[in-house]
């Protein structure tokens, strides 16, 4: 049985945009706007209450029931009649986030989510921005004919507010595992995400005033145009390019390797004896486990001696993906887990449950239930893994992390960081350390709104022996961003990997 583990990505704030920056209906039946009555939405967030306390394993992990309940009765009471399925999903996602499980989120319903792929946008906040705890740097400006704000511009306020002010309040809306900020932050850094974010929760506006440090280091204000994508493509179609004939479109085999590497890449220096891998993703139907066939005979075959592995944009995926790495790079037995279950194997609320059935399929026939009253997947809390014979990899290894290393990855991370050839360079991880919520993770879907949450079946503990302080997998080597690699493009973290590399052939 295929089982994933995954994390969302910034959907809900992209959705979000999509209404707020005003967009025609079009053919689309599915209107936006549409308004739901006081009754049909307390109606859904009762079913949302209840399944949450009936089924997720970690609801308390790091919230308090106390303080869960107090979030539960807070959410309702920002109910109100004729809301939108948007203003809607604001409060759950604002509940959600107070769980302290980034696998626990909300999604659009199918309506809405055929409403975007087809509606055009009109507006748009016009800054991307890397943000974390010491700047907030433009990395890209939608205006291109703005000179003043453009790329390594550190912003200190948007309309009179605060990065600091604006990041807390935005981060009350972002689901992550425990108290982990640096997923968070990632989260608002990848591109268009802050602007989506921001314009969910702040609204839109025609006119933005930015703050910034200047050349000289003084602050200064500056007012700048929401981006607007009509006028734009307008003054585009206005200069006619040559016309030139236009490349033949690539086969399908072609865009199918070239969406793989985009996911999973091997890269060897032979002369340097130092190879690459990217790898974005755990989740299966990548070919993951002929690619690190693949990759370890080419590495044993050209006598690779330093192996760097991205890991920065992995959100996770197939735990047999990771522990088949895992297998290349251990130099000793490992476990996945020290504990995994699920709180119970029936429910009431099955029609709501996507893949019921064989979700309870599989917890009867491959759970037990224990001392605890838990139903543990004991195959996994018991089972060593033994390092691969056929060409496993015994030179330096340097794995990059940030905040976007979720799921899966931090069980990867777990069995093999102790290890004296494997150095672990970067940020914080946004997977837990200690463990997450997740294995098999439905989608509910509730009946008025059509709103879609995810709801983790089982409690996942990596290691029992750590610190339950809700934290990331530390890096061994902290490499943050700085505002002048931003600037300059520099990646500082693969850098910090060469840099370590030439140091050990040195010796």
């Amino acid at each position: 049985m295929s089982i994933t583990m995954k994390t969302e990505r910034a959907g809900w704030l992209f959705l979000i945009t999509i209404f707020l920056t005003g967009c025609s209906v079009g053919k689309n039946t599915y209107s936006p706007t549409k308004k739901f009555s006081l009754q049909q939405v307390e109606k859904d967030y009762s079913l949302y209450q209840n399944i949450l306390e009936a089924h997720h394993p970690s609801l308390y992990w790091y919230t308090s029931k106390d303080s869960m309940n107090y979030f539960f009765k807070y959410g309702k009471s920002l109910l109100k009649d004729s809301m939108t399925e948007i203003d809607f999903r604001k409060v759950l996602n604002y509940v959600t986030a107070q769980i302290g499980c980034g696998h626990t989120t909300t999604r659009a319903s199918k309506g809405l989510t055929k409403y975007a792929d087809k509606a055009p946008l009109s507006k748009l906040f016009p800054l991307s921005v890397k943000i974390w705890p010491q700047a907030a740097v433009v990395t890209a400006n939608l205006n291109r004919k703005d000179s003043i704000i453009k790329r390594g511009t550190v912003i200190t306020s948007i309309n009179g507010k605060t990065i600091q002010e604006i990041t807390d309040t935005l981060f009350r809306y972002i689901s992550t595992d425990g108290h982990n900020n640096t997923h968070r932050y990632q989260r608002l850094s990848s591109f268009g995400a802050f602007g989506s974010a921001y314009t969910s929760i702040f609204g839109l506006s025609d006119k933005y005033a930015i703050s910034y440090i200047a050349a000289n280091g003084n602050i200064v204000t500056d007012s700048i145009a929401v981006y607007n994508i009509a006028a734009d493509t307008a003054g585009r179609k206005a200069v006619k390019p040559p016309v030139v004939n236009p490349p033949p479109r690539p086969s399908r085999h072609d865009r199918k390797e070239a969406m793989l590497n985009r996911s999973r890449l091997l890269q060897i220096d032979t002369v340097n004896k130092t190879a690459m891998m990217n790898l974005a993703t755990f989740t299966k139907n990548y070919g993951l486990r002929r690619f690190f066939k693949n990759s370890f005979n080419e590495l044993r075959k050209n006598d690779i001696k330093y192996l760097i592995i991205d890991l920065r944009s992995n959100g996770g995926g197939s735990v047999s993906n990771s522990t088949i790495l895992s297998r290349y790079i251990a130099n000793h037995r490992f476990k996945i887990c020290d504990t995994l279950f699920s709180i119970r194997r029936k429910s009431p609320y099955h029609k709501y449950i996507k893949g019921y059935f064989w979700n309870h399929l599989f917890m009867n026939l491959f759970t037990a239930r224990k001392r605890d009253g838990n139903f543990h997947f004991g195959y996994f809390e018991r089972h060593y893994f033994k390092p691969k014979n056929a060409n496993h990899f015994d030179g330096k290894v340097y794995v990059l992390t940030g905040g976007n290393s979720f799921s899966a990855t931090t069980l990867f991370l777990s069995s093999v960081i102790k290890q004296d050839n494997v150095t672990v360079i970067g940020e914080e991880t946004g997977g837990g350390a200690y463990g997450n919520s997740a294995w098999l993770i439905p989608d509910v879907t509730l009946p008025e709104t059509g709103v879609r949450f995810r709801l983790p079946l089982f409690r996942l503990v990596i290691d029992k022996d750590i610190p339950k302080n809700g934290s990331g997998v530390q890096p061994e080597i902290e490499v943050l961003p700085t505002v002048a690699d931003v600037r300059k493009g520099n990646d500082n973290k693969l850098d910090k990997a060469m840099e370590l590399i030439k140091k050990d052939k040195a010796k």
